[in-house]
């Protein structure tokens, strides 16, 4: 298998389980370096570059959530988020911190890796579109995955420029959640359509578009999303 030089930052207190899954990344070609304790993780990050964060939610001094926040305020770094908290709220919750994506505890390693790769894949590229391609107020450069709004860079986590660049490519066309969560890479919570409307929120707000009167993103009442054209 050839050498992909990933590298990940896993924040985990459970010793055991973080060298168990390292030692099966490592395997895989991925690069673990591991934290367990979450106060330090935003000073190291400031150092340190890594592809991709596995951050667990229940950790000494600083619950997970929190942390996810604070990383996603300051760093463009993908989060997935690998909990034994498998409730809906937590998933919820975990989006409107910023993560990416949510695996629940306990999961089969092989799951882990084709998630970091399907992340990486869609911060990669985005195969729908060109290199950069001009729409109305907004403009898309798929090389670097940054979405322009108005001239000025969104800052998006991975699964709102997924989600944004379909909007946009496909502005017009009434998206059901389920097509949604089979076109977005980056949306792979187990099927909860929930998450797409959270991810939404979010796009509107980065966009200062009121839902009672868009400018660009509809809500079609019992079927989804449409990016007006």
């Amino acid at each position: 298998m050839a050498q992909e030089n990933i590298t990940v930052l896993m924040v985990e207190d459970d010793e055991i389980l973080a060298e168990l899954t390292s030692d099966y990344l490592i395997n895989c070609g991925i690069k673990v370096h591991i934290i367990s304790d979450p106060t330090i993780v935003i000073e190291h990050l400031k150092n340190n570059n890594y592809d991709l964060i596995i951050l667990d939610l229940t950790l000494p001094k600083m619950d997970g959530l929190f942390l996810c926040e604070k990383i996603s305020a300051s760093f463009d770094t993908p989060i997935i988020i690998s909990s034994a908290r498998d409730e809906i709220s937590d998933k919820v919750l975990g989006l409107e911190k910023g993560a990416d994506d949510y695996l629940p505890k306990p999961y089969d390693p092989r799951e882990l890796v084709a998630r970091i790769h399907a992340m990486l894949r869609r911060k990669k590229t985005n195969p729908q579109l060109s290199k950069e391609e001009l729409f109305g107020d907004f403009k898309i450069d798929t090389s670097k995955m940054i979405i322009y709004h108005k001239d000025n860079a969104l800052d998006l986590t991975v699964a709102e420029y997924g989600l944004l660049a379909l909007f946009i490519n496909q502005r017009g066309i009434v998206l059901s959640r389920g097509t949604i969560l089979d076109a977005v890479e980056g949306l792979n919570w187990e099927s909860d359509e929930r998450s797409i409307d959270v991810i939404v929120s979010r796009l509107r707000a980065k966009l200062l578009d009121n839902p009672r009167t868009p400018t660009y993103i509809e809500s079609i009442r019992g079927i989804g999303y449409r990016m007006k054209s």
